[in-house]
């Protein structure tokens, strides 16, 4: 691990969408997020992999579609591993699948594709030169890693075996000794936590978690926003569909939409004030 890194083992550390057109999808976000994409793949490759940057640093990728991939556009997840042939171990063991078997990604990387018994995929990632996203919790960028599950207690006992994750207050992935890590990186932080209300050990977390009994497992992702309202009705502009209009919800204002290829996303702008809404209904 470099000194810089933001990222220990078990954390969430980089998202990208897999799309049928990229250079469309591209398109989508420069437009909507104002990232600055680059295509990685060398000249005369099959597919693209645009890396999105804002102020020059890395946030997100745009790829095509792996061959023989389904058709349907995707935001994927990818959480820091020591090793990624380890940790695909550990999913087997734990009653996960693998999708795709541990592979290098030329000097950035190794990584796999792995499902939990439940259905939702996600990816593991060994970093070498690729650190992970470099800009976090500002406008279009990540703020958060949300897995839909139906089974809970299947979840707990998966993550925890794989990554050593705990469900706290109900609703979110909790990992030992990341805010430790924080604190260090950022002295003060549990402070500053506290002093805005924060949950209990909500320096731990690095994903959430809910119960969909209707819906088929999957991993989303949320990025943060200026503006939820702003960032719904530009989607729609810009050829996408606003699944969910914004609404208030506990120390966000939100929204969720789907871009124009069907990869689906939250967007959440952070409103302090509403940090108790609904705690009494």
């Amino acid at each position: 691990m470099e000194r810089n890194d933001r990222y220990i083992p078990g954390v969430p550390c980089w998202i990208d969408t897999t799309q049928p057109d990229p250079d469309r999808g591209a398109a989508f976000y420069a437009e909507l997020f104002g990232w600055e994409l680059e295509d990685r793949m060398p000249p005369g490759s099959p597919g693209k992999y645009y890396v999105a940057r804002i102020r020059g640093e890395d946030v997100a990728a745009v790829s095509s579609q792996p061959e023989g991939a389904p058709e349907a556009a995707a935001w994927n997840t990818y959480v820091w591993v020591e090793d990624a042939d380890e940790t695909t171990a550990k999913v087997r063991a734990a009653g996960g699948t693998v999708l795709t078997e541990p592979f290098d990604v030329g000097d950035a990387g190794r990584m796999a594709t792995l499902a939990d018994p439940d259905g939702a995929a996600f990816r593991v990632w060994q970093p070498k030169q690729h650190r992970g996203a470099a800009v976090v919790n500002e406008h279009g960028s990540l703020n958060f890693n949300n897995l839909s599950t139906r089974d809970l207690d299947g979840a707990q006992a998966f993550y925890g075996a794989v990554f050593g994750w705990e469900v706290i207050h109900e609703s979110f992935w909790a990992l030992p000794g990341y805010g430790d890590f924080l604190e260090r990186r950022n002295p003060g932080m549990r402070e500053g936590m506290a002093d805005m209300g924060a949950p209990e050990r909500f320096e731990d977390v690095v994903a959430s978690v809910s119960v969909t009994p209707d819906e088929e497992p999957h991993w989303g992702v949320t990025f943060g926003v200026d503006d939820a309202d702003a960032v719904a009705a530009r989607a729609a502009e810009l050829g996408g569909t606003v699944v969910v209009p914004p609404f208030d919800a506990p120390w966000v204002r939100m929204t969720i939409v789907s871009d124009p290829q069907g990869a689906s996303f939250t967007a959440n702008k952070f409103v302090p004030e509403n940090k108790d809404l609904g705690a009494n209904g």
